[in-house]
């Protein structure tokens, strides 16, 4: 019987087991998680569940009986120490699992303020685990000051949360510019506003000195002199793969856990799938902080653990929801040279156009959801749009897919 072990109960875990039971495998599964709920969805973590408009049950990826009844060996609250390459097994528990395929879906971990500036104050939170989650959750209480370092996407949609409850809300971004790292400054400039309407002091191009208190954060000293006087404090200054057991265990390491275009990491027993895997793309190497990309890849692994031989091509998309507005995202935006704003056919929707030349490489929709899905099926198809045609408001965007 062939023995398959996944560390890593997360979006990229459940999917990989639910897919092999799918097709038919007929071996041991076991699967083995960090935390002590089952496979859960993490994006309305920082949205609907800490609004308290989404039951922890309803998180779940799947209801607890579907493991028992799929025969996948659940392990929660355990953490695997070590990988035994030569003996094909892993130490969990003070035990050793053994395997015929190891997949590693160990995800991410958010980056911390070091503690030598207060990151180790009581009222300092990351948003990435139901802990992380539940731990806040009482902060949030109307008048509440609270300081949100990061102007990502997991700050700002925490900063949404925390101004709809009645916060006061001060966000500091290092960098020149909210979401300087992942998006245009056209699509930078429309969530500024959006926040700024909504009450957000957001402070660009100042980073934080430290934070103060005694035992718990009290406020807090900017870059640029500014002191603060705080409740608490959410940080939200990204993440970094899961890579230490992989690195314990001799395997390749490259911006995450090294992985073939199938999923096999340096080691042929070993795979790797998710937020913790780099993968080769476009000529280079990329590592995709997705949900879709950790259903779609896990899922590719299970095909090649049947034998598929199947290569991983990813079709990226995103999304984002503050306040009422709901952000898409189709593609990667890397290299382009060129952003279209296209106002859409509704009050207050908008869609960024990102072109390389003459080539369509990404889109982002805030409440348009046709240019959506007409920017993702050109993409995913391998073909583009004219600038031009997207450029004119008389342009019927679903023409652009006949072109």
């Amino acid at each position: 019987m062939t023995d398959v072990v996944v560390v890593g109960a997360g979006q990229a875990g459940a999917s990989l087991v639910a897919k092999l039971r799918a097709l038919g495998f007929d071996g041991r599964i076991t699967m083995i998680g960090e935390e002590p709920a089952p496979p859960y969805q993490r994006p309305p973590l920082s949205k609907k569940y800490l609004l308290g408009e989404m039951a922890v049950e309803r998180l779940y990826l799947r209801p607890e009986s579907f493991y028992a009844e799929n025969a996948i060996d659940l392990h929660l609250n355990e953490t695997v120490t070590a990988i035994d390459r030569a003996d094909k097994a892993v130490i969990a528990g003070g035990r050793k699992v053994p395997y015929d395929h190891l997949v590693l879906a160990t995800g991410s971990v958010p980056r911390r303020l070091p503690p030598a500036i207060g990151g180790a104050l009581q009222g300092v939170f990351t948003v990435r685990t139901l802990r992380d989650v539940d731990g806040m959750a009482p902060e949030f209480r109307e008048g509440a000051r609270v300081l949100i370092v990061g102007g990502g996407y997991i700050g700002l949609e925490a900063a949404a949360v925390a101004a709809s409850k009645g916060l006061k809300v001060v966000l500091v971004e290092a960098a020149g510019r909210i979401l300087q790292r992942v998006a245009a400054p056209e699509t930078s400039a429309f969530f500024r506003e959006l926040h700024k309407a909504h009450g957000v002091d957001i402070r660009e191009g100042v980073g934080l000195e430290r934070l103060t208190g005694e035992g718990r954060v009290s406020g807090a000293v900017l870059a640029d002199g500014t002191e603060l006087a705080l409740d608490f404090v959410i940080v939200g200054v990204g993440i970094t793969p899961a890579t230490e057991l992989a690195e314990a265990a001799g395997l390749e390491i490259e911006n995450g856990i090294r992985a073939d275009e199938q999923g096999r990491t340096s080691d042929p027993a070993i795979w790797a799938a998710g937020d913790c895997a780099s993968f080769p793309h476009g000529g280079g190497r990329i590592r995709l902080e997705s949900v879709p990309n950790a259903i779609d890849m896990g899922e590719c692994v299970a095909e090649n653990i049947m034998g598929a031989g199947k290569t991983y091509v990813p079709q990226p998309w995103f999304w984002s929801d503050q306040y009422d507005v709901k952000l898409q995202i189709a593609g990667l935006n890397a290299g382009y040279t060129r952003v279209i704003t296209r106002p859409g056919e509704k009050a207050g929707s908008v869609s960024f156009w990102y072109f390389d030349g003459e080539r369509l490489l990404a889109v982002d929709a805030a409440n348009d959801p046709r240019a959506y899905m007409v920017g993702k099926r050109l993409i995913d198809n391998g073909k583009t749009a004219s600038p031009d045609a997207v450029a004119d408001p008389e342009t019927d965007l679903k023409s652009l897919m006949k072109a």
